[in-house]
């Protein structure tokens, strides 16, 4: 039998020995929450006051540009963009929209490059609630007429159809819009010497000074255009250099566009015809007694094709026809 004295100093070293152990426990499990801590913010699940904290500001940067309807804010790096026109230029500097009237994504030159982008009605009348659906950070046109609706929809740029004349200068104005301005100089560049080449060619095959029409049937009429009103003017007029016949050119040039009946057709008809028509083949005129009197399409000078080749005026388009007609063209000799 132990006694009291032993008893007493044995349950003073046992009750010693577990304060001890209890706070080398309690030491541990502080340690292993400080670690598991430690943990949470190395793998991103802190508290989410420290999440806010740390996470980058989200408000778009914007920047201001000069437009028809004053300055405006736009982002410096849109996202999602709706584009009424101008699509040539925006595939060339690799900006995809988001959005664009139905005429336009159906373009033969580029729709290719348009698959998948939704479309937002009629060329020039665009649906509001579609836009609104498609949530756009910058929307494009070139028709000011519903730029009320748009603007309020998000932030709007008008370039009215004709301010931008060729493709040096649709080019070089989104380059400066979408600060892309390396890639519009080199796409450019590669245009220039494609132009030239296609040039060349024609300069070899016909005299210099050759007159051009551009025209379109209206079946009970007939237009005549200039040189940036589409249907093949930048490329004959602007790219090749070509000129309209001396009666008529200051005209042309000047108004873009003419509707002229069947008795003046022979002041209007320059030694090559290039002919926008959808119901009409070469064969057709060639039996008209009318057209078929005219020096060009007697002389197998006159090219026929269709609106849907003929009507866009894009720098995409305005190379591809440019290097289409010059291949006809060189073979005139």
């Amino acid at each position: 039998m132990f006694s009291i004295h032993q008893f007493s100093r044995r349950s003073l070293a046992l009750i010693t020995t577990m304060l001890i152990l209890a706070c080398i426990v309690t030491a541990c499990g502080s340690a292993e929450a400080g670690n598991n801590g430690k943990e949470t913010a190395q793998t991103g699940t802190t508290a989410p006051s420290q999440e806010v904290s740390e996470r980058p500001s989200e408000e778009p940067k914007v920047r201001t540009v000069s437009t028809i309807h004053g300055n405006i804010e736009i982002p410096v790096h849109p996202q999602r963009i709706v584009a009424e026109e101008y699509l040539g230029s925006l595939i060339a500097l690799d900006v995809i929209p988001v959005g664009a009237p139905g005429l336009t994504i159906q373009n033969y030159y580029f729709k290719e490059s348009l698959v998948g982008v939704a479309d937002i009605g009629d060329y020039g009348k665009p649906s509001v609630e579609k836009v609104v659906e498609l949530n756009p950070d910058l929307i494009i046109t070139g028709n000011g007429d519903n730029y009320d609706q748009l603007s309020k929809i998000a932030p709007t740029v008008v370039i009215p159809y004709g301010d931008l004349k060729n493709a040096h200068e649709e080019l070089t104005y989104f380059g400066t819009l979408f600060d892309k301005e390396n890639e519009a100089k080199i796409w450019l560049e590669g245009y220039d010497r494609r132009i030239a080449a296609a040039k060349a060619k024609v300069d070899a095959a016909i005299p210099a000074d050759s007159s051009f029409s551009i025209m379109e049937d209206g079946q009970k009429s007939t237009w005549v255009y200039g040189d940036n009103f589409g249907r093949g003017g930048q490329p004959i007029y602007q790219a090749l250099g070509r000129k309209p016949p001396a009666e008529v050119a200051d005209e042309i040039i000047k108004k873009q566009w003419a509707e002229i009946s069947a008795e003046m057709l022979s002041k209007y008809a320059g030694d090559y015809i290039i002919m926008t028509s959808n119901h009409r083949t070469i064969e057709d005129f060639k039996a008209d007694p009318i057209w078929g009197s005219l020096p060009a399409v007697k002389n197998h000078h006159m090219y026929v094709w269709p609106e849907g080749r003929s009507w866009y005026y894009d720098p995409l388009a305005v190379l591809t026809q440019t290097e289409e007609l010059a291949d006809w063209l060189s073979k005139q000799k």
